[in-house]
């Protein structure tokens, strides 16, 4: 149980928490909820014993172990698989010990250390950090390569596997699932429902929090209020409590009839009627919960389009990549209706498909014809890391105004009052962007792009860096946008309630994937996707175009590649029931009382060694199987 007693919390001079009193109790699944900068991060410091509380006590149990994902990675040395094994500590450190105990001889100490680091299941921590990396989709190449050779996406994913692996009752997540893909995120959601300890977790993924959650702590005026449920339950009991405020009433009335004009222009939607029934089953739920956004300090609208041609782009035979081609052969007509979400891996070539188009970078081959008004809005990662760091919002938007061509260029006033939807109010849209935070300048790119008046959106995950509430109204936003639009996200919410279809890229092929998020969602769990993709097994394949010839080159390349898999498959279970006919022998050593007797006690020491050795070595030879095996069978 951890118990908030009467704590004041404040960053600065800004008062966070004041006089809170909350208890968490053992097993509870915590989403801590609230605005960028209302202290959420401040508070999982406090509970960490990182910064002081104002007043107050935060107790918890003395042998509670706690484990708490770090924000920061440093360029070390270390290979990532000993990075993720050097948060086990308790590993490490009986590790060093029995070094030591081997140098001098100290047999009694060879044997107890042997004890404790069987009591952890220390002989299988090489192949539990494995199976992190992999989950997480680190190739098996990169397990040895040096931190610092990482870039900055992929160290949070080793901050991440190091929390994982650390031992823990209470585990502390600050927005694990940023720079993760989907099928990453869809891994880690089953980790975390197997785990057994407390979770406080910290997330704008509304999925996400959904499927992990039992509580939710929302910060609010200074304070924290505890609710039942999942996210979704705590909008609905949000929207209750807000409905109940008279003076919100209006705002509430004007949302819902928002939505249900949207309802309604979606619903008669013929050629898209499966994805029509499901988009019209969420609407209707987001009508019951819209009061419980009502006070967010985000509202703003992509503007009506004056220029939307029927067609905007026709792509044929496109080959995308840098060296040599990620993905070929890519035939796609993008109309002005169209609302496409993009999937695949990471590293598939997903964000490089959106970067020729953008014309960010150059294509292979193929062609890409466009309208003559076509007018892209291109939103990504490199766009808020590239405002310049020496203007204020208002001279970014003046920017964007010249960017666009406009002949008469917005008034400060209106360029202003625009910034306000982005919740940039009063002297904030006069100081430069320098200091602002990473959830500021994500907005403001955001607002940046809506600015433009695009006919066509490019978006690579823009989730990443903004909290729920600026999530909701980009969803919001981009439900009411008329234009065309790709998407690229993790966030399955905001999939589901914006695009149409789906389009996969696996392992060089583009191609729709004819189904909802939620049945691709299925597919990765059911087809063993979430170690370590092999190969795609979905109705979209059967789209790609491949000819009589080639199949039979293909199946002709399996049967190569089957009989060395099936040659090592057959090697490694004889080495497996080798090691396990020896570990069986000592087994039967350590079950005779005579090997306890002092005389004994040299050879008690080396036959613990040994089984330690070869607990290590069958644990090895039992992944080298399975992925030899998964291998094997995705062939056949």
């Amino acid at each position: 149980m951890i118990s908030l007693e009467n704590i004041s919390l404040m960053r600065g001079h800004q008062l966070l928490l004041n006089d809170v009193s909350l208890v968490l109790r053992k097993g509870q699944r915590t989403g801590i909820i609230g605005r960028n900068g209302s202290g959420k991060t401040s508070l999982f410091r406090a509970i960490a014993g990182e910064i002081p509380l104002e007043q107050g006590d935060i107790n918890f149990p003395s042998d509670l172990r706690l484990s708490m994902m770090a924000q920061e990675t440093p360029g070390v040395d270390r290979s990532a698989l000993d990075f993720v094994i050097d948060a086990h500590k308790e590993f490490r450190k009986l590790e060093s010990h029995l070094k030591l105990a081997e140098d001098s001889g100290d047999d009694d100490a060879l044997a107890r250390i042997h004890g404790e680091i069987e009591t952890i299941h220390g002989y299988d921590i090489k192949h539990r950090a494995e199976q992190l990396l992999s989950g997480l989709g680190f190739a098996v190449e990169e397990f040895e390569h040096p931190v610092k050779t990482f870039s900055g996406g992929w160290r949070v994913r080793l901050n991440l596997a190091a929390a994982l692996m650390c031992p823990s009752d209470l585990l502390m997540l600050d927005e694990p699932t940023n720079h993760l893909d989907l099928e990453a995120m869809v891994w880690l959601e089953q980790w975390l429902l197997r785990y057994q300890g407390t979770i406080l977790l910290i997330s704008h993924d509304r999925t996400f929090l959904d499927t992990i959650i039992n509580h939710v702590v929302n910060f609010e005026n200074e304070s924290l209020d505890l609710y039942t449920g999942n996210y979704s339950a705590f909008e609905k009991q949000r929207a209750e409590k807000m409905a109940l405020q008279q003076a919100l009433f209006e705002k509430q009335q004007r949302r819902r009839e928002q939505i249900e004009n949207f309802v309604r222009r979606f619903r008669y939607k013929e050629s898209k009627a499966r994805q029509a029934q499901s988009r019209l089953k969420e609407l209707e739920r987001m009508q019951e919960i819209a009061p419980a956004h009502v006070d967010s300090p985000f509202r703003f609208a992509f503007t009506t389009l004056e220029h939307l041609p029927a067609f905007l782009m026709q792509i044929e035979n496109l080959a995308i990549g840098f060296n040599s081609p990620l993905v070929t052969r890519i035939n796609l007509g993008i109309r002005s209706e169209s609302r496409i979400g993009l999937l695949g891996f990471n590293g598939s070539g997903k964000s490089t498909f959106l970067k020729v188009l953008a014309g960010e970078l150059e294509k292979l081959e193929g062609e890409i014809i466009t309208a003559k008004k076509l007018r892209i809005g291109y939103y990504a990662q490199h766009q808020v890391d590239a405002l310049d760091d020496s203007h204020t919002p208002v001279q970014i938007i003046e920017q964007a105004c010249e960017e666009r061509g406009d002949r008469f260029p917005a008034t400060e006033q209106e360029i202003k009052n625009f910034l306000g939807g982005f919740d940039f109010r009063g002297d904030r849209v006069n100081e430069v962007i320098v200091n602002f935070s990473g959830g500021e300048k994500a907005r403001l790119a955001l607002a940046k792009t809506v600015w433009l008046k695009p006919n066509l959106l490019l978006m690579d995950e823009p989730t990443n860096h903004l909290d729920i509430e600026m999530c909701h109204a980009l969803e919001m936003a981009l439900q009411d946008y008329a234009g065309a639009m790709i998407i690229v996200s993790h966030d399955r919410h905001l999939l589901s309630n914006t695009v149409d279809e789906f389009y996969s890229i696996h392992q060089g092929v583009f191609a729709e994937f004819k189904g909802s998020i939620h049945d691709y969602e299925s597919w990765l769990k059911q087809s063993g996707q979430l170690n370590g993709p092999e190969k795609q097994r979905n109705e979209s394949s059967s789209n790609s175009r491949i000819d009589k010839k080639e199949l039979r080159q293909q199946a002709a390349a399996k049967r190569e590649q089957l009989a060395p898999l099936r040659q090592e498959i057959r090697k490694l279970e004889t080495a497996i029931e080798k090691t396990q006919k020896e570990l069986s022998q000592i087994e039967n050593e350590l079950a005779d009382e005579a090997i306890y007797k002092a005389e004994n006690k040299t050879q008690l020491t080396h036959i613990l060694q040994r089984r330690g050795e070869l607990k290590s070595v069958l644990a090895d030879k039992e992944t080298e199987w399975f992925s030899a095996q998964h291998a094997f069978e995705e062939l056949q």
